[in-house]
């Protein structure tokens, strides 16, 4: 396997957020001699990556559209996603600085354990190995989902996988190689399962910014699941939810019942660290707020209400029957911006002046990483993939409780009767169940304002499911569905789109329609350039 150098600098300072009430307070970070536990848990503040990937994943989703030439990209990245090309552009929201922060954060995280060591791991620092161990494995589990394909056990061994960075860097050309996404996901196993056990919240003055106990457990579950361990990821999800997930899911009526119809007071109490629904809340250099959010920026490509949000997501028919009805979504009450780039009142994007004189510095917000609504739905995932569809539904009523504004409850046969086989209208009998989202002929379409639902074809890798039109395959079409809801924003579409081997179509102005086939490259985003030229193997495309 071809051998690379890279080199991994470590930063000296970091930025991070250390409460809700001040969105940009910046948090000291002495390495220069890592020697105390107060040292090892600020060095820890940096193990957490101050870029995300939410823009240029939802871009590359079925969740944006081309919305023509009489709007402009934002930025470059924003296009370069949307249109599946290899990027360019080393921006914040760019895959370039998506690779940079995320191993920076594994660097911190490295050093922070090699201190532990060097300190003779002692007892109190015990709850910080764990957090390192924690956020070592999250910064590599974000690059997998950017720069590799989707976890399949049949091919894990040959798929590529990246460098797994498991000590501070010593050498100044220290070498590398990408190894298998069967190795990668091991070393990411294998941090979780150590670290998990070694969480203690009670030495976080701040611990919904730092991986406490229901955050590890949390990122367990949806690890778990990518990785195709179901019973693991409902044993982790069980951890992290407790005995009553109810109370750990999003208070959707309070938001949107009770605050004031206003976008920033309720962007705000989403990301509220007092929210029990949120487990890990984290900060980023971003423009994610101000593209996907009600800024009218970025209009070129987006979430656009009269097709994306009316045919396939939250504003979509489905369990709850047409929008508007009672029993419908709150998030599809709580959305902004123009029709171009509808959004849900999330992520309201910040700026932080590193000179207020001349007026600059960075556009930045916090992201809510991992919550209770979006692990009860990995467990229901799991719960149905093993074909225990009671116990998925149970966990889908206990979500709808919370985000169908009458608390609709669900059965089997609805279940079946709204995401089954469809049947026309027949002798005076109402149509049944709901169309796959094709072109007759099992291909990808663009939704239009007469074409379009949330059910596409699933092709699931590794592993197998029921028939289409089986009760297996309908609650798992509406899971997908909710999934597709509760991530908006956030890029995790993308991910369940590559794991569930989901095709879709990007519509072009004055081009044919793009299509993403189930064995297209373009699943995996090219590696930075600068990392191509150093010689790490780039992600292969067809010509």
């Amino acid at each position: 396997m071809k051998r690379i150098s890279i080199l991994f600098i470590a930063a000296t300072s970091l930025l991070a957020l250390t409460s809700c009430d001040d969105y940009l307070d910046k948090v000291p970070d002495d390495r220069a001699e890592v020697n105390t536990v107060d040292k090892v848990a600020k060095l820890l503040v940096s193990a957490y990556a101050g870029n995300n990937s939410n823009l240029i994943l939802e871009m590359s989703s079925d969740n944006a559209r081309d919305n023509g030439s009489n709007y402009t990209p934002e930025e470059l990245e924003q296009e370069e996603a949307y249109l599946w090309k290899d990027q360019t552009s080393t921006d914040n929201d760019a895959a370039q600085s998506v690779w940079d922060a995320c191993y920076m954060a594994a660097a911190h995280a490295n050093q922070a354990l090699a201190a532990i060591d060097e300190m003779g791991n002692p007892a109190e620092l015990t709850p910080y190995r764990g957090e390192a161990l924690l956020c070592r494995a999250w910064a590599h589990f974000q690059l997998a989902n950017v720069f590799c394909l989707a976890y399949n056990p049949q091919t894990a061994d040959t798929d590529m996988g990246l460098p797994y960075s498991l000590a501070p860097e010593t050498d100044v050309k220290p070498d590398y190689e990408r190894g298998t996404m069967a190795e990668l996901y091991k070393h990411i196993s294998d941090d979780i399962d150590e670290g998990l056990p070694l969480i203690d919240d009670k030495v976080y003055t701040a611990p919904k910014y730092h991986f406490n106990k229901k955050a590890a457990y949390a990122f367990g579950a949806r690890f778990n699941l990518f990785y195709q361990k179901w019973d693991k990821c409902i044993e982790y999800a069980n951890a992290a939810l407790g005995s009553n997930a109810v109370n750990l899911l999003r208070n959707w009526r309070h938001l949107v019942n009770e605050l004031a119809a206003d976008y920033e007071t309720r962007c705000n109490a989403y990301i509220s660290a007092s929210e029990n629904a949120n487990f890990l809340l984290q900060t980023a250099a971003s423009s994610s707020g101000y593209i996907l959010g009600a800024w009218g920026l970025g209009e070129r490509y987006g979430h656009d209400q009269p097709t994306i949000a009316r045919m396939e997501t939250y504003r979509a028919p489905g369990i709850w029957g047409e929008y508007n009805s009672a029993r419908d979504l709150f998030m599809a009450h709580s959305c902004w911006g123009p029709v171009q780039t509808l959004n849900i009142s999330k992520y309201y994007g910040y700026f932080e002046y590193t000179d207020k004189v001349n007026r600059v510095g960075y556009r930045r917000n916090v992201y809510v990483q991992l919550c209770g609504d979006e692990t009860l739905l990995c467990r229901a995932e799991a719960y149905a993939v093993k074909g225990d569809l009671a116990s998925a539904l149970r966990d889908m009523n206990l979500w709808l409780s919370t985000n169908s504004r009458n608390g609709m409850q669900a059965s089997q046969e609805l279940v079946d009767s709204l995401y089954g086989t469809y049947r026309p209208v027949q002798d005076s009998i109402p149509s049944r169940g709901m169309k796959y989202m094709d072109d007759g002929n099992g291909g990808p379409i663009v939704a239009s304002d007469k074409a379009g639902t949330p059910k596409k074809h699933l092709h699931p890798l590794g592993f197998t499911i029921g028939e289409e039109g089986s009760s297996q395959e309908n609650m798992l079409q509406f899971i997908l569905h909710m999934r597709r809801c509760q991530m908006m924003q956030e890029g995790g579409r993308w991910c369940d789109i590559k794991r569930w081997g989901i095709e879709i179509a990007h519509n072009r102005e004055g081009q044919p329609d793009d299509k993403l086939l189930l064995n297209d490259p373009r699943r995996a985003l090219q590696l930075p350039a600068d990392v191509i030229s150093a010689g790490l193997t780039p992600n292969p495309r067809n010509k």
